[in-house]
């Protein structure tokens, strides 16, 4: 994706227009008129801009205070944590860690990712590490993120600069080139990038590269990196623009100092990782006690995970495919975005776009064939970290606001900005209903550490899922044939600043 020339708005916009126009949105007696005006040509209303009444505003106050429900919901919501005193107590009793399908190994121990947003990193090497584990005979273990982490900002450094030369030609405060500039080498990332990152340099385990204190609380790190990259994306711009003209050579060399210098920044504050071509030793403990050593190359590491038991390998890993549910696009097709990854030349990433209830259906038979889940969500949206509940039900702001705060579809908040993928997770078990067969509940992995959640355990509603789940990456073996040819579909090309293009 690093060599693709910019795309031009205009077609965006088309179909941008299309989509609205194609999509179609149920009215609701909560919802507000006008909702279908988003499928016809709009016509300006002719209508001054209104200010606020004061006598107005204070009459609707004085009305709400009449109510002795809502003078006793404003000493409860101001006093406290407005959440806290709208948990539903038949919510949390009804969102029991019990499940009728679980795989039979989860790995361990519950991550801690820290203050920094290596979700996906976790998420990734915690589904690599249930064959490894099984291989090993280990009790516990993991594999270094930090690793991972190291060689990805690096390469993402590498992919902006180059996106920088890329679009030198477009106007520094257009949309485009502000984008890049603003997110430019985010903590986030997705699993075709996990993908590229391990396929170039491999997996080593943490005990051999352990988290520094940089990794662990990002901020400084990313702060460094984006103002030395910024400085650096207006001198390739210059150089770029300049009208004397320069060579390709020169702008090359220009960009392989600024690199070395990034290369400097990382390594001294996450420290030298090990290569991806020397050997490594690594000593380790089996469950039985007994003591093991291993030589082998961090390429050579990945490479070697697999499991006959599990029946996955890295052959396995390699071909997993990201579904993902946005229904502002028709389903069965596939997607991709713009100017987005993380090593020029890797894998681009690539969203199969599928009903909720076929991502849903996968899910389980991966769970039922013992596999691990990777997943991406909203988890910020009707969810409590410390007791690791997801459901919609769990704060009543009706009860406490006399509102919905559900008033909007998933493509509706997809559209408004509402709602995007912000953090990674692990799925490990569903409980099914034993009349119906239909999913309830589902166990979820996260990398918060033991004091969030069941003692790192979350548990999510099934419907939940339904509105803030929008990727799940499935083994291919799952999947009908009709499925897994969509891959073979010219993608649609979303721009880099659509919510798809999120880094979880």
């Amino acid at each position: 994706m690093g060599g693709q020339q910019s795309t031009p708005s205009s077609p965006h916009e088309k179909a941008v227009l299309e989509r609205l126009g194609n999509m179609q949105i149920e009215d609701s007696d909560n919802a507000s008129a006008g909702h279908d005006s988003e499928k016809a040509a709009f016509s300006q209303i002719s209508r001054r801009a209104e200010g606020l009444s004061i006598e107005v505003l204070q009459s609707w106050q004085n009305k709400a205070l009449k109510d002795p429900k809502n003078r006793l919901a404003l000493t409860a919501l101001s006093s406290a944590d407005p959440r806290k005193v709208l948990t539903s107590l038949p919510t949390e009793l009804a969102d029991q860690q019990i499940y009728n399908v679980k795989i039979p190994f989860e790995g361990g121990p519950i991550t801690n990712q820290r203050s920094s947003g290596r979700c996906w990193l976790f998420a990734s090497t915690n589904v690599f590490r249930v064959a490894l584990m099984k291989r090993y005979n280990l009790e516990s273990f993991e594999l270094s993120q930090s690793y991972l982490y190291f060689w990805d900002k690096l390469e993402k450094s590498n992919w902006f600069l180059e996106q920088i030369i890329d679009t030198a030609g477009e106007d520094l405060e257009g949309r485009l080139v502000q984008r890049l500039l603003g997110d430019l080498v985010s903590d986030g990332g997705q699993w075709d990038m996990v993908y590229n990152l391990v396929d170039k340099y491999g997996l080593v385990p943490q005990s051999l590269y352990p988290d520094s204190w940089n990794a662990m609380h990002s901020g400084i790190l990313n702060n460094i990196l984006k103002t030395k990259l910024r400085e650096f994306a207006l001198k390739l711009r210059q150089l770029a623009r300049s009208s004397e003209g320069v060579s390709a050579q020169t702008i090359s060399s220009a960009k392989a100092e600024m690199i070395k210098e990034v290369t400097l920044i990382l390594t001294l504050l996450l420290g030298p990782p090990p290569s991806s071509q020397q050997t490594f030793t690594w000593q380790y403990q089996d469950k039985d006690g007994k003591a093991h050593e291993l030589q082998t190359t961090p390429k050579a590491f990945a490479k070697d995970i697999s499991s006959s038991e599990l029946r996955i390998n890295s052959a396995a890993i390699e071909g997993m495919i990201s579904l993902v549910h946005d229904p502002r696009h028709r389903p069965n097709t596939l997607l991709t975005v713009d100017r987005l990854g993380n090593i020029v030349g890797g894998r681009a990433i690539s969203y199969v776009n599928v009903e909720i209830d076929t991502l849903k259906s996968a899910c389980i038979k991966m769970l039922k064939a013992g596999l691990p889940i990777f997943f991406g969500s909203d988890v910020g949206k009707f969810s409590d970290s410390s007791s690791g509940i997801m459901d919609l039900d769990l704060f009543d702001y009706d009860l406490g606001f006399n509102t919905s705060l559900l008033g909007m579809t998933k493509a509706q908040r997809l559209m408004t900005g509402e709602s995007q993928m912000t953090h990674a997770m692990v799925l490990t078990a569903v409980h099914l209903d034993e009349k119906t067969g239909k999913p309830v509940r589902w166990r979820v992995q996260n990398s918060w550490g033991t004091t969030a959640g069941d003692k790192g355990w979350f548990v999510m509603s099934d419907a939940w899922m339904d509105e803030f789940v929008y990727q799940a990456v499935i083994d291919p073996r799952v999947l009908s044939k009709s499925i897994k040819d969509i891959l073979k579909q010219e993608p649609i090309v979303l721009p880099l600043w659509d919510p798809m293009g999120a880094l979880a």
